[in-house]
Protein backbone atom coordinates (compact mmCIF):
# COMPACT_ATOMS: atom_id res chain seq x y z
CA UNK A 1 0.00 0.00 0.00
CA UNK A 2 1.94 3.52 -1.35
CA UNK A 3 2.31 6.06 1.25
CA UNK A 4 -0.30 8.54 1.91
CA UNK A 5 0.43 11.76 1.22
CA UNK A 6 -0.79 14.97 2.24
CA UNK A 7 -0.50 18.32 0.39
CA UNK A 8 1.49 20.97 1.66
CA UNK A 9 0.03 23.29 4.20
CA UNK A 10 1.99 26.30 2.05
CA UNK A 11 0.43 25.01 -1.05
CA UNK A 12 -3.19 25.40 0.44
CA UNK A 13 -2.73 28.24 1.60
CA UNK A 14 -1.23 29.63 -1.96
CA UNK A 15 -4.01 27.90 -4.14
CA UNK A 16 -7.17 29.48 -1.75
CA UNK A 17 -9.06 32.68 -3.21
CA UNK A 18 -7.65 35.71 -1.93
CA UNK A 19 -10.95 37.20 0.35
CA UNK A 20 -11.92 40.53 -0.22
CA UNK A 21 -10.83 43.07 3.05
CA UNK A 22 -13.58 43.73 4.62
CA UNK A 23 -13.88 47.23 6.26
CA UNK A 24 -13.57 47.54 10.26
CA UNK A 25 -16.73 47.78 11.93
CA UNK A 26 -16.91 50.60 14.34
CA UNK A 27 -18.00 50.07 17.61
CA UNK A 28 -21.47 51.09 18.79
CA UNK A 29 -22.11 54.09 21.53
CA UNK A 30 -23.65 52.11 24.24
CA UNK A 31 -27.20 52.75 25.05
CA UNK A 32 -27.36 55.95 28.02
CA UNK A 33 -29.07 54.39 31.51
CA UNK A 34 -32.30 55.87 32.21
CA UNK A 35 -32.18 57.81 35.37
CA UNK A 36 -33.44 55.90 38.51
CA UNK A 37 -33.94 56.98 42.22
CA UNK A 38 -32.28 54.52 43.50
CA UNK A 39 -34.63 53.63 47.18
CA UNK A 40 -33.24 49.95 47.34
CA UNK A 41 -30.46 48.98 50.05
CA UNK A 42 -27.47 49.90 47.62
CA UNK A 43 -26.21 51.84 45.61
CA UNK A 44 -27.83 55.33 46.47
CA UNK A 45 -28.11 58.19 43.98
CA UNK A 46 -24.70 59.67 43.60
CA UNK A 47 -24.00 63.98 43.98
CA UNK A 48 -23.17 65.68 41.06
CA UNK A 49 -19.94 67.19 42.90
CA UNK A 50 -18.75 63.22 43.65
CA UNK A 51 -19.55 62.49 39.56
CA UNK A 52 -17.43 65.43 38.63
CA UNK A 53 -14.67 64.61 40.92
CA UNK A 54 -14.55 61.58 39.48
CA UNK A 55 -13.97 62.83 36.43
CA UNK A 56 -10.61 64.87 37.16
CA UNK A 57 -7.52 64.60 35.42
CA UNK A 58 -6.21 61.17 36.37
CA UNK A 59 -2.58 61.09 38.32
CA UNK A 60 -0.58 58.26 39.18
CA UNK A 61 -1.32 56.64 42.52
CA UNK A 62 2.19 57.95 43.92
CA UNK A 63 1.91 61.09 42.74
CA UNK A 64 2.32 64.01 45.81
CA UNK A 65 -1.00 65.57 44.71
CA UNK A 66 -3.23 62.33 45.15
CA UNK A 67 -1.24 61.24 48.04
CA UNK A 68 -2.78 64.77 49.69
CA UNK A 69 -5.81 64.17 48.77
CA UNK A 70 -5.49 60.02 50.49
CA UNK A 71 -4.74 62.05 53.30
CA UNK A 72 -7.35 63.97 53.71
CA UNK A 73 -9.33 60.79 52.88
CA UNK A 74 -8.34 59.28 55.90
CA UNK A 75 -8.20 61.88 58.73
CA UNK A 76 -11.53 62.26 57.49
CA UNK A 77 -12.89 58.40 57.58
CA UNK A 78 -11.87 58.73 60.81
CA UNK A 79 -13.92 61.02 62.27
CA UNK A 80 -16.58 59.40 60.44
CA UNK A 81 -15.55 56.43 62.65
CA UNK A 82 -15.22 58.18 65.49
CA UNK A 83 -11.95 56.76 65.84
CA UNK A 84 -7.96 57.75 66.28
CA UNK A 85 -6.79 54.28 64.50
CA UNK A 86 -3.68 55.06 61.89
CA UNK A 87 -4.99 52.11 59.89
CA UNK A 88 -7.69 54.01 58.79
CA UNK A 89 -7.93 53.48 55.30
CA UNK A 90 -9.80 53.32 51.63
CA UNK A 91 -9.50 49.45 51.13
CA UNK A 92 -9.48 49.19 47.58
CA UNK A 93 -12.60 46.94 46.76
CA UNK A 94 -15.91 46.71 47.89
CA UNK A 95 -17.59 46.31 51.62
CA UNK A 96 -17.68 42.38 51.30
CA UNK A 97 -13.90 42.51 50.88
CA UNK A 98 -14.37 45.00 54.22
CA UNK A 99 -15.61 42.16 55.62
CA UNK A 100 -13.01 39.60 54.61
CA UNK A 101 -9.89 41.77 55.53
CA UNK A 102 -11.23 42.32 59.39
CA UNK A 103 -11.97 38.81 60.18
CA UNK A 104 -8.98 36.55 57.60
CA UNK A 105 -6.46 39.40 59.36
CA UNK A 106 -7.59 38.44 63.25
CA UNK A 107 -8.42 34.85 62.69
CA UNK A 108 -5.93 32.07 62.51
CA UNK A 109 -6.98 28.51 61.47
CA UNK A 110 -8.07 26.82 64.97
CA UNK A 111 -8.97 30.12 66.55
CA UNK A 112 -12.27 30.40 68.03
CA UNK A 113 -15.01 33.19 67.28
CA UNK A 114 -18.12 34.34 68.52
CA UNK A 115 -20.65 35.57 65.91
CA UNK A 116 -24.42 36.97 66.02
CA UNK A 117 -26.52 36.36 63.44
CA UNK A 118 -29.29 38.26 63.25
CA UNK A 119 -29.65 38.51 59.57
CA UNK A 120 -27.79 37.21 55.98
CA UNK A 121 -24.75 39.35 56.83
CA UNK A 122 -24.31 38.31 60.31
CA UNK A 123 -24.40 34.50 58.39
CA UNK A 124 -21.84 35.81 55.40
CA UNK A 125 -20.13 36.83 58.65
CA UNK A 126 -19.96 33.10 59.63
CA UNK A 127 -19.14 31.69 56.02
CA UNK A 128 -15.97 34.43 55.56
CA UNK A 129 -14.88 32.91 59.23
CA UNK A 130 -15.29 29.46 58.46
CA UNK A 131 -13.53 29.98 55.39
CA UNK A 132 -10.32 31.13 57.57
CA UNK A 133 -10.32 27.98 59.25
CA UNK A 134 -11.82 29.70 62.77
CA UNK A 135 -14.13 27.73 65.16
CA UNK A 136 -17.34 29.48 64.73
CA UNK A 137 -19.82 29.59 67.55
CA UNK A 138 -22.92 31.11 65.89
CA UNK A 139 -25.41 32.91 68.58
CA UNK A 140 -28.41 33.64 66.51
CA UNK A 141 -31.51 35.87 66.71
CA UNK A 142 -34.92 35.86 64.57
CA UNK A 143 -34.67 38.45 61.82
CA UNK A 144 -35.71 41.57 62.77
CA UNK A 145 -35.07 41.27 65.99
CA UNK A 146 -31.83 42.58 67.67
CA UNK A 147 -29.08 40.02 69.24
CA UNK A 148 -29.34 38.79 73.05
CA UNK A 149 -26.96 40.64 75.49
CA UNK A 150 -27.46 37.77 77.76
CA UNK A 151 -27.09 34.85 74.66
CA UNK A 152 -23.56 36.56 73.30
CA UNK A 153 -22.73 37.19 76.65
CA UNK A 154 -22.99 33.54 77.83
CA UNK A 155 -21.39 32.39 74.67
CA UNK A 156 -18.59 34.58 75.27
CA UNK A 157 -17.79 33.52 78.61
CA UNK A 158 -18.32 29.58 77.87
CA UNK A 159 -15.81 29.85 74.33
CA UNK A 160 -13.55 32.33 75.68
CA UNK A 161 -12.98 33.60 71.80
CA UNK A 162 -10.25 35.24 70.28
CA UNK A 163 -12.66 37.31 67.85
CA UNK A 164 -16.31 38.31 68.70
CA UNK A 165 -18.00 39.86 65.69
CA UNK A 166 -21.72 41.03 64.81
CA UNK A 167 -23.21 43.59 62.52
CA UNK A 168 -24.05 47.53 64.06
CA UNK A 169 -26.93 48.16 61.04
CA UNK A 170 -27.96 44.72 59.40
CA UNK A 171 -29.06 45.63 56.02
CA UNK A 172 -31.31 42.34 55.27
CA UNK A 173 -33.50 43.34 58.00
CA UNK A 174 -33.62 47.07 59.01
CA UNK A 175 -32.50 46.23 61.99
CA UNK A 176 -29.97 48.77 64.71
CA UNK A 177 -28.09 46.51 67.04
CA UNK A 178 -27.27 48.32 69.99
CA UNK A 179 -23.35 47.96 70.41
CA UNK A 180 -21.77 49.08 73.52
CA UNK A 181 -22.69 46.43 75.95
CA UNK A 182 -21.88 43.46 73.75
CA UNK A 183 -18.61 45.22 73.05
CA UNK A 184 -17.97 45.78 76.45
CA UNK A 185 -18.11 41.96 77.63
CA UNK A 186 -16.46 41.14 74.93
CA UNK A 187 -13.77 43.16 75.82
CA UNK A 188 -13.82 42.11 79.69
CA UNK A 189 -13.14 37.80 77.86
CA UNK A 190 -10.18 39.48 76.18
CA UNK A 191 -11.61 39.19 72.96
CA UNK A 192 -11.01 41.36 69.59
CA UNK A 193 -14.56 43.03 68.49
CA UNK A 194 -15.46 42.96 64.87
CA UNK A 195 -18.26 45.16 63.61
CA UNK A 196 -20.01 45.74 60.88
CA UNK A 197 -21.28 49.36 59.59
CA UNK A 198 -21.36 49.14 55.91
CA UNK A 199 -25.18 50.82 56.54
CA UNK A 200 -24.39 53.00 59.37
CA UNK A 201 -21.23 54.84 58.07
CA UNK A 202 -21.90 58.41 57.37
CA UNK A 203 -25.46 57.62 57.75
CA UNK A 204 -25.32 58.10 61.82
CA UNK A 205 -23.00 58.87 64.38
CA UNK A 206 -20.25 56.08 65.10
CA UNK A 207 -17.81 56.20 68.10
CA UNK A 208 -15.50 53.24 67.56
CA UNK A 209 -13.00 54.00 70.40
CA UNK A 210 -15.57 54.61 73.01
CA UNK A 211 -17.54 51.35 72.38
CA UNK A 212 -14.47 49.26 72.42
CA UNK A 213 -13.89 48.33 68.42
CA UNK A 214 -11.26 46.57 67.17
CA UNK A 215 -12.14 46.12 63.49
CA UNK A 216 -14.56 48.13 61.40
CA UNK A 217 -15.67 48.21 57.91
CA UNK A 218 -18.20 49.80 55.54
CA UNK A 219 -19.11 50.71 51.77
CA UNK A 220 -18.86 53.69 50.19
CA UNK A 221 -22.24 53.27 47.93
CA UNK A 222 -25.03 53.67 50.81
CA UNK A 223 -24.91 56.27 52.90
CA UNK A 224 -21.58 57.99 51.96
CA UNK A 225 -23.34 58.55 48.75
CA UNK A 226 -20.48 57.69 46.37
CA UNK A 227 -20.54 54.67 43.46
CA UNK A 228 -19.09 51.14 44.86
CA UNK A 229 -16.18 50.02 44.92
CA UNK A 230 -14.58 51.09 48.02
CA UNK A 231 -15.05 50.05 51.55
CA UNK A 232 -13.31 51.99 54.33
CA UNK A 233 -11.94 49.46 57.18
CA UNK A 234 -10.39 50.80 60.41
CA UNK A 235 -8.00 48.60 62.71
CA UNK A 236 -7.41 49.79 66.16
CA UNK A 237 -3.67 49.19 67.46
CA UNK A 238 -4.21 46.04 69.48
CA UNK A 239 -5.99 44.82 66.07
CA UNK A 240 -2.58 45.58 64.23
CA UNK A 241 -0.53 43.78 66.88
CA UNK A 242 -1.89 40.44 66.97
CA UNK A 243 -1.95 40.28 62.89
CA UNK A 244 1.86 41.01 63.64
CA UNK A 245 2.72 38.69 65.86
CA UNK A 246 0.16 35.91 64.09
CA UNK A 247 2.30 32.27 63.58
CA UNK A 248 0.81 31.99 59.89
CA UNK A 249 0.61 34.57 57.04
CA UNK A 250 -2.55 36.11 56.49
CA UNK A 251 -4.21 33.74 53.87
CA UNK A 252 -4.41 36.52 51.59
CA UNK A 253 -1.67 38.86 50.11
CA UNK A 254 -3.80 41.62 49.01
CA UNK A 255 -5.69 42.23 52.00
CA UNK A 256 -2.70 41.58 54.61
CA UNK A 257 -3.26 44.87 56.91
CA UNK A 258 0.16 44.52 57.51
CA UNK A 259 1.32 44.84 53.64
CA UNK A 260 -1.65 47.69 53.12
CA UNK A 261 0.30 49.42 56.00
CA UNK A 262 2.95 50.00 53.36
CA UNK A 263 1.08 51.98 51.01
CA UNK A 264 -2.02 53.24 53.34
CA UNK A 265 0.40 54.03 56.71
CA UNK A 266 3.37 56.87 56.65
CA UNK A 267 5.74 55.09 53.73
CA UNK A 268 3.49 55.64 50.71
CA UNK A 269 5.63 52.31 49.31
CA UNK A 270 3.49 50.90 46.55
CA UNK A 271 1.36 47.13 47.19
CA UNK A 272 -1.09 47.69 44.81
CA UNK A 273 -2.49 50.51 41.78
CA UNK A 274 -4.85 52.13 44.06
CA UNK A 275 -8.09 53.37 42.02
CA UNK A 276 -7.41 57.29 41.75
CA UNK A 277 -10.71 57.95 40.37
CA UNK A 278 -13.06 56.26 43.12
CA UNK A 279 -10.74 57.79 45.77
CA UNK A 280 -11.21 61.35 44.32
CA UNK A 281 -14.93 60.79 44.37
CA UNK A 282 -14.75 59.39 48.05
CA UNK A 283 -12.78 62.52 49.02
CA UNK A 284 -15.54 64.73 47.70
CA UNK A 285 -18.25 62.97 49.54
CA UNK A 286 -16.58 62.91 52.89
CA UNK A 287 -16.29 66.94 51.81
CA UNK A 288 -20.32 66.79 51.53
CA UNK A 289 -20.93 64.62 54.36
CA UNK A 290 -18.23 66.78 56.72
CA UNK A 291 -20.01 70.37 55.65
CA UNK A 292 -23.29 68.82 56.84
CA UNK A 293 -22.29 67.65 60.12
CA UNK A 294 -22.79 64.39 60.89
CA UNK A 295 -25.32 65.27 63.84
CA UNK A 296 -27.52 67.21 61.18
CA UNK A 297 -27.21 64.39 58.85
CA UNK A 298 -28.61 61.87 60.97
CA UNK A 299 -31.41 63.46 61.97
CA UNK A 300 -32.13 64.10 58.62
CA UNK A 301 -32.03 60.26 58.27
CA UNK A 302 -34.45 59.81 61.16
CA UNK A 303 -36.63 62.16 59.99
CA UNK A 304 -37.21 60.89 56.35
CA UNK A 305 -37.40 57.33 57.83
CA UNK A 306 -40.50 58.25 60.25
CA UNK A 307 -41.83 60.10 57.13
CA UNK A 308 -42.07 56.80 55.23
CA UNK A 309 -43.05 54.34 57.81
CA UNK A 310 -45.91 56.94 57.92
CA UNK A 311 -46.55 56.67 54.59
CA UNK A 312 -46.49 53.46 54.21
CA UNK A 313 -48.75 52.40 57.24
CA UNK A 314 -51.88 54.52 55.05
CA UNK A 315 -51.20 51.63 52.43
CA UNK A 316 -50.96 48.69 54.58
CA UNK A 317 -47.57 48.31 54.56
CA UNK A 318 -46.36 47.65 58.72
CA UNK A 319 -42.63 47.15 60.04
CA UNK A 320 -40.83 44.56 60.36
CA UNK A 321 -38.62 46.10 63.59
CA UNK A 322 -39.83 47.46 66.38
CA UNK A 323 -39.43 51.32 66.63
CA UNK A 324 -36.30 51.59 69.52
CA UNK A 325 -34.27 48.70 67.01
CA UNK A 326 -34.96 50.48 63.15
CA UNK A 327 -32.45 51.46 61.44
CA UNK A 328 -33.29 54.66 60.25
CA UNK A 329 -30.87 54.55 56.36
CA UNK A 330 -33.17 51.52 55.62
CA UNK A 331 -36.71 50.49 56.29
CA UNK A 332 -37.92 47.10 56.42
CA UNK A 333 -41.69 47.16 55.62
CA UNK A 334 -44.20 43.69 55.35
CA UNK A 335 -46.21 44.01 52.65
CA UNK A 336 -49.74 44.16 52.73
CA UNK A 337 -52.07 41.09 52.37
CA UNK A 338 -53.56 42.29 48.76
CA UNK A 339 -50.57 42.39 47.31
CA UNK A 340 -48.95 39.12 48.83
CA UNK A 341 -51.98 37.36 47.58
CA UNK A 342 -51.83 38.98 43.84
CA UNK A 343 -49.97 37.30 40.58
CA UNK A 344 -49.18 39.32 36.72
CA UNK A 345 -50.41 37.56 34.36
CA UNK A 346 -46.96 36.37 33.74
CA UNK A 347 -47.09 34.59 36.84
CA UNK A 348 -45.05 36.46 38.86
CA UNK A 349 -45.92 37.23 42.44
CA UNK A 350 -47.28 40.71 43.44
CA UNK A 351 -44.16 41.85 45.44
CA UNK A 352 -41.85 41.43 42.20
CA UNK A 353 -44.66 42.61 40.06
CA UNK A 354 -45.37 45.59 42.16
CA UNK A 355 -41.46 46.46 42.15
CA UNK A 356 -41.14 45.94 38.48
CA UNK A 357 -44.20 48.66 38.22
CA UNK A 358 -42.40 50.81 40.42
CA UNK A 359 -39.16 50.86 38.46
CA UNK A 360 -40.67 50.73 34.67
CA UNK A 361 -43.47 53.21 35.02
CA UNK A 362 -42.16 55.21 37.92
CA UNK A 363 -38.02 55.22 37.76
CA UNK A 364 -37.85 54.02 41.21
CA UNK A 365 -36.17 51.31 42.72
CA UNK A 366 -36.81 49.40 45.73
CA UNK A 367 -35.27 46.22 47.26
CA UNK A 368 -36.60 42.86 48.18
CA UNK A 369 -36.51 40.69 51.27
CA UNK A 370 -33.58 37.90 51.22
CA UNK A 371 -33.23 34.56 53.26
CA UNK A 372 -36.71 33.54 55.22
CA UNK A 373 -37.91 37.36 54.19
CA UNK A 374 -37.86 36.92 50.54
CA UNK A 375 -41.29 37.52 49.32
CA UNK A 376 -42.79 39.02 52.38
CA UNK A 377 -40.77 42.51 53.00
CA UNK A 378 -39.15 45.38 51.03
CA UNK A 379 -36.13 47.23 52.10
CA UNK A 380 -36.11 50.78 50.85
CA UNK A 381 -33.07 52.58 51.63
CA UNK A 382 -33.31 56.33 52.15
CA UNK A 383 -29.38 56.80 52.19
CA UNK A 384 -26.60 59.76 51.84
CA UNK A 385 -28.62 62.43 49.41
CA UNK A 386 -31.36 60.16 49.40
CA UNK A 387 -32.59 60.53 52.96
CA UNK A 388 -34.83 63.63 52.16
CA UNK A 389 -39.15 63.40 52.48
CA UNK A 390 -39.57 64.59 48.84
CA UNK A 391 -38.29 61.17 48.31
CA UNK A 392 -40.40 59.39 50.48
CA UNK A 393 -43.63 61.77 49.09
CA UNK A 394 -42.35 60.49 44.91
CA UNK A 395 -42.16 56.81 46.47
CA UNK A 396 -45.86 57.14 48.30
CA UNK A 397 -47.63 59.08 45.12
CA UNK A 398 -46.08 56.25 42.70
CA UNK A 399 -47.19 53.66 45.20
CA UNK A 400 -50.94 54.93 44.84
CA UNK A 401 -51.09 55.38 41.95
CA UNK A 402 -50.36 51.59 41.33
CA UNK A 403 -52.18 49.92 44.36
Amino acid sequence: MPPLEFEPLRSRAMSAAPRPPTAPQRPSTPPPLPARLLLGPGPSNVPRSVREAMAQPLVGHLDPSFLRVLDDVQANLRTLFGTQNRMTLPLSATGSAGMEACLVNLLERGDDVVIGVAGVFGARMCDVATRAGARVTRVDAEFGTVLSKDAMEDAIARVQPKVVAFVHAETSTGVLQPVEEIAATARRAGALVVLDCVTSLAGLPLALDDWGIDAAYSGTQKCLACPPGLSPVSFSDRAIDVVTARATPVQSWYLDVTLLAGYFGGERTYHHTAPISAILGLAEALRLVLAEGMEARAVRHREAASRLVGELALLGFEPLVRAEHRLPPLTAALLPERVLGWQDGAGASGEAALRRRLLERHGIEVGGGLGPLAGRIWRIGLMGDNARTENVDRLADALRAEL
